[in-house]
């Protein structure tokens, strides 16, 4: 008797294992140590404002890891070991954004202290950052993520305004990376973004405030 309980146990795990693979896949997804960011040999500043613009037709090419290391530490690394603060301002250094990363093989959090991908989520949700079809095909979309509960007892307007201006000085960070690299970007806020926020288990705290995509362009 106990043997053919046990039987059905394991056929039924075997069984939900192979209708939702995913769950298999959110074991196997680890933590990514990013290369080193590489500090010389960009553009001058000019020239990078020069030749900064928006863009909707991505390839489907994989960003090297090198070229996601120095784009997300470009958006909101450490810049100041010393302090922890980073390369875009804060309000009352705050450092509530948060910087999540979709592509086809999960979702990511950027964790600026120890620049690392740390995993969230072994599932493929670009489609879920943004309304317009290129989204699901660029193979980085950034999504900005303010958690107002690192904002203390500030008024919701004050939290609100802090971390949209935030959220734009980092966006302002990718568009220079990329321009500097001829990468292709655009920064949307046509969003479903309670759709999103469930997809990524937000917190009620935690407000999606802007998506970017990113990718080199489409030939």
């Amino acid at each position: 008797m106990k043997i053919t309980r046990w039987l059905q146990a394991v056929c039924l795990v075997l069984a939900v294992l192979f209708v939702c693979p995913s769950l298999v896949g959110a074991q196997e997804l680890k933590p990514i140590q990013l290369p080193k960011p590489e500090l010389e040999g960009s553009k001058p500043l000019m020239e990078v404002l020069k030749a900064r613009h928006t863009s909707r037709a991505f390839s489907t090419e994989k960003l090297p890891e090198q070229v996601l290391s120095n784009l997300l530490w470009a958006a909101w690394g450490v810049n100041r070991t010393e302090t922890g603060k980073r390369t875009a301002p804060s309000a009352r250094n705050w450092q509530e954004i948060d910087i999540y990363v979709a592509a086809a093989d999960g979702l990511f959090l950027y964790d600026a202290k120890a620049h690392a991908l740390q995993p969230i989520l072994a599932e493929d949700i670009r489609a879920l950052t943004g309304k317009q079809p290129f989204v699901q095909h660029a193979p980085v979309n950034l999504v900005f993520v303010a958690d107002f509960a690192r904002m203390g007892d500030s008024e919701m307007e004050v939290k609100v305004f802090c971390s949209a201006a935030d959220t734009g000085f980092i966006s302002q960070n990718v568009y220079l990376y990329c321009a500097s690299k001829g990468l292709a970007t655009v920064v949307r806020g046509l969003i479903d973004r309670p759709a999103l926020e469930k997809a990524m288990k937000l917190r009620p705290e935690q407000r999606v405030t802007l998506s970017q995509s990113v990718g080199y362009p489409k030939k």
